[in-house]
């Protein structure tokens, strides 16, 4: 059975939410809720893609401590097939509190700087056998030239970085099949100062680009076509932590199925316009017969 595979190291975030302020220092605030889920990255965008009905494989990284145990126990219930690439004692996943306020969202993360196993490499390839689409991580670039000899369709969504710009990630590029990005995103790595501008630069690597834009949905260019895919409708954003690993999941649902590329994005729009609706990257998980209605 074909399936889409991600490797990547496992967030666990802990959410505080309904915060009026954020606390200054040497002083305490009680949040009006609280919870702890997997945060963003390859897994959460696996696990949104599962739960519309996709296959899905991950290469992770869990270690022996509490929070990786809570990690395990949170794939366990989401069905989640995973290899773990780690044989160590310490802490191998990122560790995050969240405090959400009405106006925005401020992070703590950790993470040890945890090595991997002798063998990761071998485990990864035996992991993606069979995959028709990889999500990429900048981490592992020669793992992800290995799958394209493969034949196996890239998709890359890095987030953001402070050194994002051609000079550092024109490799990953050209490696790729798909680019995701916001439009932050896309106007740092190009260079360019509007959406129309760095989706032409784009257009140079790939013949179906999109750029991400927000609550204003998605401006692609395919072969040479440029067009704005309308955003979910009646959208009440709440958190916009996990929108774009959503996103990436509508939007790869419509590449498995083989969908017309706007509506892959449209797709996109749909998950991504869900989750902000709800507090972190799970908060709001759609089945694929609410996907295909909203699409309708």
């Amino acid at each position: 059975m074909s399936f889409v595979f991600g490797v990547g190291y496992t967030n666990c975030d802990i959410l505080y939410s309904g915060l009026s302020a954020l606390p200054v220092e040497g002083s305490e605030l009680y949040a009006k809720n609280f919870d702890v889920q997997i945060g963003g990255g390859p897994p959460a965008t696996l696990i949104n893609l599962r739960n519309l009905n996709v296959p899905v494989k991950l290469a992770t990284c869990l270690g022996k401590s509490f929070f990786c145990d809570f990690i395990r126990a949170e794939y366990t219930r989401h069905g989640m097939e995973y290899v773990n690439l780690y044989t160590g004692d310490g802490v191998p996943i990122t560790i995050s509190t969240a405090m959400i306020t009405a106006q925005d969202r401020t992070f703590l993360s950790y993470r040890e700087d945890s090595g991997l196993s002798d063998d990761a490499f071998a485990q990864m390839q035996n992991a993606s056998s069979g995959a028709v689409f990889s999500i990429m991580d900048p981490k592992f670039f020669e793992f992800h030239k290995w799958q394209k000899q493969c034949g196996i369709k890239l998709v890359f969504d890095m987030g953001w970085e402070p050194d994002l710009s051609m000079e550092v990630y024109e490799d990953y590029l050209e490696l790729a099949d798909y680019y995701v990005p916001n439009q932050m995103e896309a106007l740092a790595i190009t260079g360019t100062k509007n959406p129309d501008d760095a989706i032409d630069v784009l257009s140079k690597y790939f013949s179906k680009a999109l750029i991400k834009l927000d609550k204003d949905g998605c401006l692609i260019k395919e072969n040479g076509v440029k067009t704005h895919v309308s955003p979910l409708p009646d959208v009440v954003a709440i958190d916009s932590t996990g929108a774009g690993d959503a996103f990436l999941a509508g939007f790869m649902y419509g590449l498995y199925h083989q969908y017309a590329f706007a509506d892959c994005a449209r797709f996109g729009n749909i998950t991504g316009g869900m989750c902000v609706q709800a507090i972190g990257c799970l908060g709001k998980l759609i089945s694929e017969e609410e996907l295909i209605t909203l699409k309708n």
